[in-house]
C-alpha cells in the first residue's frame, strides 16, 4: 500500500491534496528514497504552508476577487509567507507547475548551492521555455541561449560565451564608451529639467533608454538612437524598451496563475508572444548591420571590439553571437534599469551618505572632466558600498532559486527531486539573523578597512544570484551603474522633496512613483 502511495505521490506531486495520514506518507516518502533513512527527517507534507484544496489547490489564491494573495507584489508575498510561517515554507497544489518552497535561511542556502553540480537549474521560466523551443524553435534551434535554458545545452552555450563577459579585464576596457553615453546622458538630463530643476514625472522611461543605448554600444558597438531628444513615443528604441518590459513583468501572470496559455492562446500570451517577436525582429535588424560592419572593419585596437565581435572571433556559428545579445538586451534593460531608479532613489533621499560619496569622488577626481579609467574606479570603495547596502535593503531582485536535482535535507525536512526551491533574497538581506542591525542603512558595513564589524552572512544578500547560474551580465551592470553614479555625483546633487514613494514589484523591485529628482551643479570652493 505504501509504495503504491509513494508512486502516486511522485507522480502527481501534489501531496497535501492527497487524502492520506501524514505517518502514511511520512512511510511512502522514506520508501521513496530509500537513501534518507534518518527517523529524524520529518516528511515533507510536514512542511508548512497555506493549505491547498482539493482539485484547486493553492491557485485559487493568486486569483483576483476570490484570492488571497496579490500576485501583482510577490515581494510581500514573500514576506507575508516568512512572517506566517517561518524559515521554511511550502507553496503547493499549483496546477500547472511544481511546488515553490521557500527558504528564509542563509545557510541552508548556501548548503543548497554548495552541492549544486555543474549544471544547476534555476527555476524554468516555462513562457520562456515554451517560446524558445515550440512558438520560435526554427529560429532558436539548439541554441536557445542562458536564459530559461537548463541542463547540457545551458553548459554548452555559457562556455562558448562567459569569457569575454565575465573576465574582468575585458569588460573593464568598455569603461570608455559607456562613459561617453552616460555623458551624453547627463546632457539630455539637464535638458529635461523643468523650473523647479526637476526629472520629468517619466524619468524612469529616460533610465531605461539610457540602459538600452550602454547595452547596444557595448555588445553591437553601435548607437541605437535611444537618447535622442526628439525621439518619437513610436521609435524603434521605445518600442524594444516596451516589449521587453511586457515580456519580463508578465511572467508572473503567466507562470503563478492557472496556467491556460498552456493550452489555448490567452490574451495575456498572445501579448507576450507578440511583444517577444518585435522584439526579435528590431534587435536582429541592429545585430545584422553589426554583423556586416564587422566583415568591412579594420581592427587595429582589441578595444574597438564589441562583444558580438569578441564572440564572432572564437565562435564559427553566428547564431551564438546573436542569442547572446538577444538574451543581453531582454534582460538587461529592465534590470539594470529599476537598479538604477532603486539607487538613485536613494541617494536623493539620504543626503549624508550622498555626501560623503561625493567627498570621495572630490578626492578620486579633482577635475570632474577626468576620464574614468580602471585604476580610478577600483578606489571608489564607498560607491560601491553604497550599491551593496541599497541591493541588501531593496534587492532589485526578489530572489533566486533552483530546481532540485536530487532528493535533499532542508531546514530538516526532506524535499524531493524536482521541487523549485526559493531563496527571497529580499527577506534574508533584511534579517537580524544573518544581518546586523538590517534596518539601518549602513553602506561602511562592505567596506573591509572600516574597522566596523558586523555581521553579514555570505549568502543573506545574493542580488546577482551565485555559482555557475549566476547572472551572467553582472559586470556589465555593476559597470554602468557605477560610471553613472560617479559621473553625476561628482557634479550635480541629487534630491527628492516629494512624498515619500513605496517600493513594489513590477518583474523588479523598486520604487513605484514619479522620480521628480531635483539636480544642480555642484559649486566648489577652491581649498
Amino acid at each position: 500500500m505504501s509504495k503504491r502511495i509513494a508512486a502516486k505521490l511522485k507522480k502527481n506531486g501534489l501531496r497535501d491534496c492527497m487524502q492520506y495520514s501524514t505517518s502514511t506518507i511520512a512511510r511512502a516518502e522514506r520508501i521513496s528514497c530509500p537513501h534518507i533513512q534518518d527517523v529524524n527527517i520529518k516528511p515533507y507534507s510536514e512542511i508548512p504552508g497555506p493549505k491547498p484544496l482539493p482539485f484547486l489547490g493553492n491557485t485559487w489564491r493568486l486569483l483576483p476577487v476570490i484570492g488571497q494573495y496579490d500576485i501583482s507584489d510577490v515581494g510581500k508575498l514573500s514576506k507575508r509567507f516568512h512572517e506566517q510561517y517561518g524559515k521554511i515554507v511550502k507553496l503547493s497544489g499549483l496546477v500547472g507547475r511544481p511546488d515553490l518552497l521557500f527558504v528564509y535561511d542563509a545557510d541552508e542556502i548556501q548548503k543548497v548551492y554548495s552541492n549544486e553540480g555543474p549544471t544547476p537549474f534555476r527555476p524554468s521560466m516555462p513562457c520562456l521555455v515554451k517560446y524558445k523551443s515550440e512558438v520560435r524553435k526554427e529560429f532558436f534551434g539548439d541554441l536557445a541561449g542562458v536564459v530559461g535554458v537548463h541542463g547540457e545545452p545551458w553548459k554548452t552555450f555559457r562556455t562558448k560565451v562567459q569569457r569575454p563577459i565575465l573576465q574582468l579585464k575585458t569588460v573593464k576596457k568598455y569603461i570608455t564608451p559607456i562613459e561617453e553615453v552616460t555623458n551624453y546622458f547627463i546632457e539630455r538630463m539637464l535638458e529635461m529639467k523643468d523650473d523647479k530643476d526637476e526629472m520629468p514625472g517619466d524619468f524612469d522611461n529616460e533610465i531605461h533608454k539610457w540602459s538600452l543605448e550602454c547595452i547596444g554600444r557595448v555588445s553591437l558597438d553601435t548607437r541605437l538612437g535611444c537618447l535622442d531628444p526628439n525621439l518619437p513615443s513610436d521609435s524603434e528604441p521605445q518600442k524594444i524598451i516596451n516589449a521587453a518590459k511586457y515580456a519580463l513583468r508578465n511572467v508572473a501572470i503567466l507562470e503563478l496563475k492557472f496556467p491556460f496559455w498552456r493550452y489555448f492562446p490567452t490574451t495575456v500570451w498572445t501579448n507576450y508572444v507578440k511583444n517577444m517577436d518585435y522584439f526579435i525582429e528590431i534587435c536582429m535588424k541592429h545585430i545584422d548591420a553589426a554583423m556586416e560592419r564587422l566583415k568591412s572593419k579594420s581592427i587595429t585596437n582589441e578595444n574597438e571590439l564589441s562583444l558580438v565581435e569578441r564572440i564572432l572571433a572564437s565562435e564559427p556559428d553566428p547564431k551564438t553571437a546573436y542569442i547572446l545579445a538577444l538574451d543581453l538586451i531582454l534582460v538587461g534593460i529592465d534590470t539594470i534599469s529599476m537598479a538604477v531608479c532603486s539607487i538613485l532613489y536613494q541617494l536623493a533621499t539620504r543626503p549624508n551618505e550622498q555626501e560623503k560619496l561625493y567627498q570621495e569622488l572630490r578626492r578620486i577626481l579633482p577635475d570632474p572632466k577626468t576620464p574614468l579609467t580602471a585604476s580610478l574606479l577600483d578606489e571608489m570603495v564607498y560607491l560601491k558600498a553604497f550599491v551593496k547596502e541599497v541591493l541588501r535593503m531593496y534587492s532589485t531582485v526578489i530572489g533566486n532559486g533552483r530546481t532540485l536535482q536530487e532528493d535533499t535535507v532542508i531546514q530538516g525536512y526532506h524535499v524531493p527531486k524536482g521541487i523549485q526551491v526559493v531563496f527571497p533574497t529580499l527577506v534574508t538581506g533584511n534579517m537580524p539573523e544573518f544581518v546586523s542591525e538590517p534596518s539601518e542603512f549602513i553602506p561602511e558595513r562592505w567596506m573591509k578597512d572600516s574597522g566596523l564589524d558586523y555581521k553579514l552572512h555570505p549568502y543573506a544578500s545574493l542580488p546577482y544570484g551565485h555559482g555557475a547560474r549566476m547572472c551572467l551580465g553582472r559586470r556589465f551592470a555593476d559597470l554602468e551603474i557605477q560610471v553613472l553614479l560617479a559621473k553625476l555625483v561628482r557634479s550635480f546633487k541629487l534630491e527628492y522633496n516629494h512624498e515619500p514613494l513605496e517600493y513594489k514589484v513590477t518583474f523588479m523591485y523598486a520604487p513605484e512613483g514619479e522620480l521628480k529628482f531635483k539636480m544642480t551643479p555642484r559649486h566648489e570652493t577652491k581649498e
